[in-house]
């Protein structure tokens, strides 16, 4: 099996620059038309954009999510009220390739400070198996001596259609939110913009900027430690959201199905899992808060394994195991920790 396949989606450097020229047309009297006072109309397509724009923006502006908290953002719909809300937006915030709809509305509105988050950070090619810490080449770290390889090309193709792959070989996975340390560099982007968006206001954004990227330093500090020394290495997930952070910390995710929530895994599938389970010790199927835990339940029981929750944070609802982003990611990791036996 091609464990992983590092294929960089985008010449980081130019996009950020390209996104900031952009920016840097609004003025500040732009920013204060929107109808919110002199707040900064931010319109942001899930969960962890809404998050990056509330932490950042602060008291200056005012966060629209066009995901409401419970619902799977790759299967978004969205109603001429949110296309219309998007259009009037002063700065959006998204992900391409999470959620097509999305990406063909902000396409549409006209809106020209809109910022791909995919941009600031470099994407990958993740399948089903994603990391590992006994193959060749592969020690889990392997992220930056492998990129910058196939230039523009690369990033041409993997950007078109939705950004999943709706097999088992992988696609450009659009995940990075689950990797504190590419959370944190897109941080970094999306304060920069902001400041430019609205320069009146830049010192705070950049303050703001500065301690959500500490917050997140601590949070990787915490899953290191915390992953160092484990009986496994090995997590099986029903939805393989977790790749950059199986690559981050060193571990192996094995997922029932690709990278698409919705796959159906075959039984050729099913049967690996079942031979990894017993071969690399793994003791937990883990499902997501936000999806059916019918087929992790179904698999456990076949193998004897435990179910449990790893959450991808797509969305925060009163089921989630923490109040934002850092106190979730703080429950992966004690989920983690209890399923690979920390030591």
């Amino acid at each position: 099996m091609n464990v992983r396949r590092l294929i960089p989606v985008t010449a980081v450097t130019g996009a950020v620059a390209l996104g900031l020229t952009a920016l840097s047309a609004c003025s500040s009297s732009d920013a204060a038309d929107g109808g919110n006072g002199d707040k900064l109309n931010v319109t942001a397509s899930f969960y962890p954009m809404q998050f990056l724009a509330e932490k950042i923006g602060g008291e200056h502006v005012a966060v629209t999510s066009l995901t409401k908290p419970g619902v799977e953002p790759h299967d978004l719909e969205l109603t001429p009220r949110q296309i219309g809300s998007i259009s009037d937006s002063d700065y959006v915030l998204y992900l391409k390739g999470i959620q097509p709809a999305v990406d063909d509305a902000i396409q549409q509105s006209g809106v020209k400070n809109t910022v791909d988050a995919a941009t600031l950070t470099t994407l990958e090619d993740h399948g089903s198996e994603v990391g590992g810490h006994d193959h060749e080449g592969e020690d889990g770290h392997g992220h930056e001596d492998e990129h910058g390889h196939e230039g523009e090309e690369a990033h041409e193709e993997h950007s078109e259609g939705d950004g999943h792959n709706h097999g088992e070989e992988g696609g450009a996975d659009p995940h990075i939110w689950l990797d504190p340390v590419k959370y944190a560099e897109v941080a970094q982007g999306v304060g920069k913009s902001l400041e430019k968006a609205d320069p009146d206001h830049a010192a705070d954004y950049k303050k703001n900027t500065e301690a959500l990227v500490a917050e997140l330093g601590e949070l990787n500090t915490a899953f290191e430690t915390g992953l160092k020394n484990t009986a496994t290495k090995t997590f099986i997930t029903t939805h393989s959201a977790f790749g950059y952070l199986a690559e981050r910390y060193g571990l192996t995710q094995q997922g029932i199905a690709g990278i698409d929530p919705e796959a159906e895994p075959s039984p050729a599938r099913i049967q690996e899992i079942h031979t990894i389970a017993e071969e690399e010790k793994a003791t937990t199927v883990f499902f997501e808060t936000l999806a059916s835990d019918k087929t992790a339940k179904t698999l456990a029981k076949d193998t004897g394994l435990k179910t449990g929750v790893l959450d991808p944070l797509e969305g925060i609802t009163d089921k989630s195991l923490g109040a934002d982003y850092i106190e979730v990611m703080e429950s992966n990791l004690a989920a983690l920790q209890k399923a690979l036996g920390a030591k």
